[in-house]
């Protein structure tokens, strides 16, 4: 299954419901665009609910980190929620779940912006 991404607001915050898989090719490419798109237009607060991704690949992290990353250089924050253990135990692996700010409780995570 493929990536899908659903786009709300909440609070002045841009949630980005993924589901499916974040790799190579079409998934990381997604992602990297509807994140780059965002922050074009000027939105500072994104917030990735993770809760529905089932796998995540190399590349898959690697758009994480370029998330990030373009963000933080423009001013804008990328934050995680939800992650499916799968992903949590890859993000400790990876010891990037130092870099990140993750989050279990939605509410939480949208207050964490202001």
């Amino acid at each position: 299954m493929a990536l899908a991404i659903a786009s709300r607001d909440v609070d002045g915050v841009t949630v980005l419901d993924l589901s499916g898989r974040i790799t190579l090719g079409e998934g990381s490419v997604q992602l990297r665009d509807a994140v780059r798109g965002l922050i074009g237009k000027g939105q500072k607060n994104i917030l990735l609910n993770m809760g529905e991704v089932n796998y995540i690949d190399s590349s898959g992290l690697g758009e994480l980190v370029s998330a990030y990353t373009t963000a933080k250089n423009q001013g804008a924050a990328v934050k995680l929620l939800k992650l499916t253990k799968k992903v949590h135990d890859l993000l400790q692996l990876t010891k990037l779940y130092t870099v990140f700010d993750i989050y279990d409780d939605e509410a939480a995570a949208i207050a964490s912006y202001r």
